[in-house]
């Protein structure tokens, strides 16, 4: 049976050409980058030994060298789906005790969710490998503890947010475990004021840059992780949501003569959904602890990849019906026949990339200009980044200078690979950057039809011009 579903749950991955996953194609592009490093045919450019939110580029890296980054590709990808399905599984089953088999749909449509689709590859392993060490952890016993615990460091080598969400939650199921009574309502309480907490400091501290995205408090529900190609996963969203409360009010219909047994035995879970909201309400979407490198972005919204794990925790606690299994399982059909349907899209956009790449002399710089339809939740796309591999330099590759990954650009000394000023990648990739006499020679890759917005074309820069003159910008 897990052989099966795991068989099935992957075919997303090898069912198109390329994976089209937003920032993923910068991770290949940049796990090219540091083959060239170490070739010393990158100048400028350097690989440091990082520590957190480098997992998957490592795996990339190391499996591109053996296989190719064709294959690594896929590979490394699928293994991260597997983790973060089967970790939310195991997640959900220790949670509720019992194994979640009708929700499968729904973990499904979850693993090829919103951090997904944006390519936060290394924050969505993190948040695979907590769920294990949360599953391991669950009991509450010492040699549990200390399972999770080992597992703490592989956590952080993929993304601390994930470490975080382990160590939040692990201190609330085991204090929960310890209290009696009243004194549980500390829990809740205390998370409340933590939240506030993290909304007074950042509003307190300009410093830091910090903006949120005018979200109302429900908004966090989780739901919004299928929302992503447009209008009609925004639709399928809400009517997950609605199906999901269906459920839910059904089965507590049904228990009406239980009563208070009833929500005693699933108030943990609703604390810990309540908490994820309640602290992804809060926190900044966007954040800049240093002005000289990069945003650290998205949070708020790739948090609430969490109030979904809990609000599955939920629905496998109630007693499994038929038709709750059929409706999420028609959900789950729409879902990926609309995603195979974007994604082939997308794949065309990369193939009219790579066909002009492959005319270039290698070496040649290009500005990558690549805009998603506008119903779409991103901003980029970095499908054209991995055309350039084997081909072009992508000079407004934006990993280097924001120095929060293991592929850095010299600052002080520049290169002629990458531009090393984090300001100059971002008006780059949105098409506002002047084009400086020391840039040049120097292309433009872009999208040269609004009616058609995978076709792509190249242009020469010249000094003085905005990149973004020509092409479409939404």
């Amino acid at each position: 049976m897990v052989a099966l579903v795991s068989a099935v749950v992957v075919i997303p991955c090898v069912w198109q050409r390329h994976i089209e996953a937003g920032d993923l194609g910068s991770h290949v592009y940049n796990a090219w980058l540091a083959e060239l490093v170490e070739q010393g045919k990158a100048p400028g450019v350097y690989v440091v030994t990082a520590w957190k939110n480098v997992l998957f580029d490592l795996m990339l890296f190391y499996l591109g060298k053996i296989v190719g980054l064709g294959i690594a590709e896929k590979v490394a990808v699928g293994v991260c789906v597997l983790i973060f399905f089967w970790g939310v599984f195991a997640l959900v089953a220790a949670v509720t005790g019992k194994m979640p088999w009708g929700l499968t749909p729904a973990m499904a449509m979850l693993a090829y969710g919103y951090v997904f689709y944006m390519g936060f590859i290394n924050f969505y392993l993190s948040i695979g490998l907590a769920s294990v060490a949360l599953a391991v952890l669950w009991p509450g016993t010492k040699a549990r503890v200390l399972w999770a615990v080992v597992l703490a460091p592989v956590i952080l080598l993929a993304h601390p947010l994930g470490l975080l969400w382990l160590v939040g939650t692990a201190a609330y199921r085991l204090l929960w475990l310890r209290l009696e009574g009243r004194w549980r309502l500390a829990l809740p309480a205390s998370v409340v004021a933590f939240s506030v907490g993290i909304l007074v400091f950042f509003l307190r501290h300009p410093e830091y840059q910090a903006d949120w995205d005018g979200q109302l408090f429900y908004m966090r529900n989780g739901a919004d992780q299928l929302a992503i190609y447009g209008r009609r996963f925004e639709v399928l969203s809400w009517g997950l949501l609605a199906f999901g409360m269906v459920c839910a009010v059904v089965d507590a219909w049904t228990a009406a003569g239980r009563g208070r047994e009833y929500w005693k035995e699933r108030r943990l879970i609703l604390e810990l959904y309540f908490a994820a909201v309640c602290v992804t309400a809060c926190v900044p979407q966007n954040l800049r602890p240093d002005p000289n490198a990069g945003w650290i972005g998205v949070v708020a919204t790739r948090l609430t990849v969490i109030s979904a794990i809990f609000g599955l925790c939920w629905l496998a606690s109630l007693r499994a019906r038929w038709w709750q299994v059929a409706g999420f399982g028609a959900v789950a059909i729409l879902f990926f026949a609309f995603m195979f349907q974007e994604t082939a899209r997308l794949n065309r956009l990369e193939e009219n990339a790579e066909r002009i790449t492959r005319e270039l002399p290698f070496g040649t710089r290009v500005l990558v200009m690549a805009f998603p339809d506008a119903s779409y939740r991103q901003m980029f796309i970095h499908a054209a980044d991995r055309a350039c591999v084997g081909h072009c330099f992508v000079y407004s590759n934006y990993e280097p200078s924001t120095k929060e990954f293991r592929v850095r650009v010299q600052v002080q000394v520049g290169s002629a690979v990458v531009t090393a000023n984090v300001d100059d990648s971002e008006d780059m990739q949105s098409g506002t950057y002047e084009v400086q006499e020391e840039d040049l020679p120097l292309k433009q890759i872009y999208q040269c039809d609004a009616s058609d917005l995978t076709r792509m074309c190249v242009r020469d820069l010249v000094t003085g011009e905005l990149n973004g003159r020509v092409g479409y910008r939404p």
